[in-house]
This record gives C-alpha cells, sequence and structure tokens, in this order.
C-alpha cells in the first residue's frame, strides 16, 4: 500500500495514474482520499462549505478504517471516489479485487498531524511526497478550476487563498515523508 502526497496540484494523480499503468500486472488500484470528502449539503449544515478541501471537511475516520479494510481484505471491497465535475463524493465508486497486489492511494493530508491521520499511515507500506515549484503548481491548480467550470478570478482566488493555506499545511508534512519526489515542470497534462 503506496500513499502519494503533496500539496494540491503537485501531480498526485497524474503520478497515480502513470504508476497503474506501468504496474498493470499487479493489479493496481487507486483509492483518492478525496473519495472521503464531506457531501456539499453536510458541509453547508456544519458551516464548513467555504473551508472545503480542508482537513475537517474530511471523514478521515472513514478513510482509516477503509485502509485497514483493505490490508485484510478476503473479498472485493468498495472504496469511493471523488467527481470533480459536481465537486462531489461518489460511494461504491472503486472496486478494489482482493487479489490486487498494489493499492495507492493519493491525497493532501496523508502525513498530516492527526491521530486518526497517523492511524491511516500505519496502514500504509510507504508514503511519498511529491513536491512541485509553487509557481507550476498554482498556475495547474487555476487552469483545473477553470476546466472544472470556476470563473476565471474565482479559480484565482480558490487557488491563492484556499488552496494555498492547504498546501502551506501540507508542505509542512514533508520531512515525514518517505520519500520525497522532485517533479520539474511538464506541459503534459
Amino acid at each position: 500500500m503506496l500513499g502519494l502526497t503533496g500539496a494540491p496540484g503537485a501531480g498526485k494523480s497524474t503520478l497515480a495514474s502513470a504508476l497503474t499503468s506501468r504496474l498493470a500486472d499487479l493489479g493496481t488500484v487507486v483509492v483518492p482520499f478525496d473519495g472521503f470528502h464531506l457531501a456539499n449539503a453536510t458541509l453547508a449544515e456544519t458551516g464548513l462549505q467555504s473551508r472545503k478541501g480542508a482537513l475537517e471537511t474530511f471523514d478521515l475516520d472513514g478513510y482509516a478504517h477503509l485502509l485497514q479494510r483493505l490490508r485484510t481484505a478476503h473479498a472485493t471491497v468498495y472504496a469511493p471516489a471523488y467527481d470533480r465535475a459536481i465537486e462531489e463524493p461518489i460511494a461504491g465508486a472503486v472496486a478494489v479485487p482482493a487479489e490486487s497486489r498494489l493499492v495507492i492511494t493519493e491525497g493532501n493530508y496523508l502525513l498530516a498531524d492527526h491521530p486518526t491521520a497517523r492511524r491511516a499511515r500505519q496502514t500504509l507500506d510507504s508514503v511519498w511526497f511529491l513536491d512541485l515549484d509553487n509557481r507550476t503548481r498554482t498556475e495547474r491548480l487555476i487552469r483545473r478550476h477553470v476546466t472544472f467550470g470556476k470563473a476565471p478570478e474565482e479559480a484565482q482566488a480558490w487557488a491563492t487563498g484556499t488552496d494555498q493555506s492547504n498546501a502551506e499545511l501540507v508542505s509542512r508534512t514533508r520531512e515525514q515523508a518517505d520519500l520525497v519526489v522532485r517533479l520539474r515542470e511538464s506541459h503534459h497534462h
């Protein structure tokens, strides 16, 4: 079980899918931490909508339990995914067969200084931190937000506001990683 972490826009999903196609013979499956986003209705009820993407807007306990389940599963386990187009988690979207030999999980808070995050971390064999320069990362984020329907100004504000404060929190966890992967700017998306 491999964890990929790094700030928003660092390239976690991109690396996860590249590894999945390279290591297809292991039955590699990606389980995104983002599948544990709380639903927008739940965030609205708890007044956390404006903080979406912050640690407390995820079902961290559910994530830790799922990883523990994957460790010992003798049958297919269904994990949630996150749909960026509707900005909602989708239950049961990722089938993880018991015979899968590599599970990659990617998300911002895999190394967070939080008891439940630490419990999740203990389930993983290794966690890699993806390091990408801030300028490239922010440009990528803005492009992503625009692709998924935000107006350019709104995308810019989100990437330099909410995303940036989350990025700073995540970057402080870099030292806890088993491996730091330095990414260079690439023009492949």
